[in-house]
């Protein structure tokens, strides 16, 4: 098998399942693909850059297919959907989070998923600022509840500090009574989809409040929808 960065990339990923990301090493990988780890230098300059490479490839996955909404479509059922599916592409490795923040992502498909809700956000209305903070929100939302979400199968720990009855420990209901239920049905219950589209709700709906505080921006940029 001929060896690129895409390949390296891949092999990295694949990986995660077995070592996760604090197991993962050039020579791991190279040791997986049959090659000593200088050759690998050839393809990736360092770890980070192979983190680079891992996350590239997640946000292709994540953002495969992505098409322009055009003018007339829902803006915050665009912005919940591209959060979603970016979510669930980042749990289908272990670590996925933790790769993907951070990075710098080289190649066209962030500049082009950024284009395109950026375009969405300011014809309906949003000065380009708030626009591409409320993006840089979401965004990071996705990325940081993703992270904790997966740090809560406990793979870092002998024994799960996130099981139901060490969060009874530490969260006495009798002491703190809401943070107990709030840890126990919300924070680490049992429905995590819920959990993240509620708070991404949240984001969102803040969001609209600025149209609705400030009008529509009338100097915004029009363009059309070239990308």
């Amino acid at each position: 098998m001929a060896i690129n960065p895409a390949v390296v990339a891949r092999t990295g990923l694949d990986l995660l399942a077995e070592v996760g990301l604090d197991g993962l090493t050039m020579r791991v990988v190279a040791d997986r693909l049959g090659v000593r780890a200088p050759t690998l230098y050839w393809h990736v300059k360092n770890k980070q850059h192979l983190l680079d490479a891992m996350a590239a490839v997640m946000f292709a996955e994540a953002t495969e297919g992505l098409a322009a909404p055009g003018r007339s479509a829902d803006w915050p059922a665009w912005v919940t959907a591209r959060a979603v599916q970016l979510r669930r592409t980042l749990l289908r490795y272990r670590d996925g989070a933790r790769v993907f923040a951070g990075t710098n992502l080289t190649g066209p498909d962030m500049p082009r998923a950024m284009e395109l809700t950026l375009r969405l956000l300011v014809d309906a209305g949003f000065a380009l600022p708030t626009a591409a903070r409320g993006f840089a929100a979401v965004l990071h939302y996705t990325v940081g509840y993703t992270i904790e979400e997966q740090a809560r199968q406990g793979a870092a720990y002998e024994q799960n500090p996130y099981e139901p009855e060490r969060l009874a420990a530490a969260f006495p209901p009798e002491r703190y009574p809401l943070a107990a239920r709030a840890a126990t049905e919300v924070f680490f219950g049992p429905d995590p989809d819920a959990d993240f589209t509620g708070g991404l709700a949240i984001i969102v709906a803040g969001l609209g409040l600025m149209i609705q505080r400030h009008g529509a921006d009338t100097d915004g940029d029009r363009g059309g929808w070239s990308v």
